[in-house]
């Protein structure tokens, strides 16, 4: 549903905005003539749902965006799964009740394609929801995003809230999580390139088959995605946001070599787990009220590159 709304003059709380999404969403808000507002964990803990309805109470945004979440790759996941619920669950939860109270007029809640079942027909669209078993290896994280679309629904249905679910792809881009113990794929694979090239290695070694297909997006062209909802949707359930372009793990790993300038070969350990086999969103209701993605997987590796080598240099 095209329901416009103007960010214009209005206090925008990002939740979240150190991350990699949150980081994106304020460089793109800064176009938008709107008072943006942040809150650092020192000086909130959002898992503390008195001191989010405090800091909220005086703040008064009119607009919020929660992109603040605990996130990591499979090895995080299977580790930490009680931590994956509760954070997630608590983050949202908190931040959803509190912006009824104070009667927020507009807000976002970003979750993740995992909330789609393992083996849901691809590509996958949001009636997929709920139709089968999650990937066990981050099944956690996708329960408490489901969670957080199925509150935004019915804080719409009972007290009437403008709340509105995004569903992102894969991202790559500046602000990425760099840790090979907790990052994704892009960034683990960058930091992996880079290491073995400045190694002279001949060799990278790489978890799983190499055969998975994902999508991915860039940040940045998220963070425009995510704008436009903002000002021109307002409907139940949530809305998927993706590129449309998909490629094996191989091939990413090959085009990440290609950015970086690794020569060497890769060895796949097949021991390793692979998660979800095919990964594609289709984005074609959003595409239908007139938003696509215009970055490159090529440009945005390059990007991302270039976002890493900074954080190698502070």
């Amino acid at each position: 549903m095209i329901r416009d709304y103007s960010l214009k003059g209005k206090r925008v709380w990002v939740a979240g905005h150190t991350g990699m999404v949150g980081k994106a969403l304020v460089r793109r808000l800064t176009q938008e003539e709107c008072q943006i507002q942040t809150a650092t964990r020192q000086q909130l803990d959002l898992c503390n749902q008195a001191a989010v309805e405090a800091w909220m109470r005086e703040n008064r945004p009119q607009v919020v965006v929660i992109s603040a979440a605990k996130v990591g790759g499979i090895k995080a996941n299977e580790q930490f799964p009680a931590d994956f619920l509760y954070d997630n669950l608590a983050i949202q939860t908190n931040i959803i009740h509190a912006s009824k109270l104070i009667e927020v007029e507009k807000l976002l809640f970003l979750g993740s394609s995992c909330i789609y079942p393992r083996l849901a027909e691809q590509p996958m669209r949001e009636d997929a929801l709920l139709t089968g078993p999650l990937e066990p290896t981050n099944e956690w994280y996708a329960l408490a995003k489901i969670a957080g679309i199925k509150m935004c629904d019915a804080y719409r249905k009972q007290y009437g809230c403008d709340y509105i679910s995004a569903m992102p792809t894969n991202l790559m881009g500046d602000g990425d999580n760099y840790d090979l113990e907790t990052g994704h794929v892009v960034a683990a694979l960058i930091v992996k390139a880079h290491r073995a090239k400045q190694a002279g290695a001949k060799i990278m070694e790489l978890w799983g088959t190499g055969t998975p297909l994902r999508e991915f997006l860039f940040v940045d062209d998220l963070a425009d995605g995510l704008v436009f909802l903002l000002k021109h949707y307002s409907q139940a359930g949530h809305i998927n946001i993706g590129s449309g372009i998909e490629c094996s793990i191989a091939e990413l790993a090959q085009t990440v070599a290609k950015v970086v300038g690794f020569e060497g070969k890769f060895l796949f350990d097949p021991s390793k787990p692979d998660g979800t086999p095919r990964k594609l969103m289709d984005s074609s209701r959003i595409q239908a009220l007139g938003w696509r993605a215009t970055t490159s997987i090529e440009d945005a590796l390059r990007a991302a590159y270039q976002c890493y080598l900074k954080t190698l240099e502070s």
